[in-house]
């Protein structure tokens, strides 16, 4: 017996399927696939889902002073001349940041090594590129996914069957994050 299924894919297909099929399912809280790739999936989000737990709270919150540029009451840069060339004025503030601890930093790394950029297309303005936004789908597994389960011992997925398939009559399920 195998340790996972082929579904009838080569390596680098299956390995991008489900990669895909992984960083969609964080991404949007839920998919619609086959029984067989949602079993596979299950297995690949719960580890993540539960690495990103672990090392939840694994972080430093440092103080830095950060340049940041002088904007005017129309939210325009102020520019300022020197020695006939425009120059653009900077302030000096104070920022709380996030420095994540060496085993977090690892299992971000980890994660950011398997999932795929995320770009969201809203609905209403489908086509205008100027309209999507990039999600750091890791990002909002450490902030979003990770709080939501701390007290909760695995399970952090859930498979209904939703019926056939009308053209080969396989199973269709939808895989969600509980």
């Amino acid at each position: 017996m195998s340790k996972y299924r082929k579904l009838g894919r080569t390596a680098s297909q299956r390995k991008s399927l489900l990669r895909n099929q992984v960083t969609a399912l964080l991404a949007n809280g839920k998919i619609v696939t086959t029984e067989a790739k949602a079993k596979e999936i299950r297995k690949i989000a719960e580890k993540m889902i539960a690495t990103a737990v672990r090392e939840k709270d694994n972080y430093d919150e440092v103080t830095v002073m950060a340049k940041v540029a002088r904007k005017d009451k129309d939210g325009k840069r102020v520019k300022e001349v020197v020695d006939g060339k425009k120059v653009t004025v900077y302030d000096e503030v104070e920022k709380k940041i996030k420095k994540d601890q060496p085993s977090r930093l690892h299992a971000r790394r980890e994660m950011k090594k398997f999932l795929y950029p995320y770009v969201e297309v809203p609905t209403d303005a489908a086509g205008k590129k100027r309209n999507t936004k990039e999600i750091d789908v890791v990002d909002k597994l450490f902030n979003e996914i990770a709080p939501k389960y701390v007290n909760r011992n695995g399970g952090y997925t859930r498979i209904v069957k939703i019926g056939l398939r009308k053209g080969d009559a396989a199973m269709e399920v939808l895989i969600e994050l509980v």
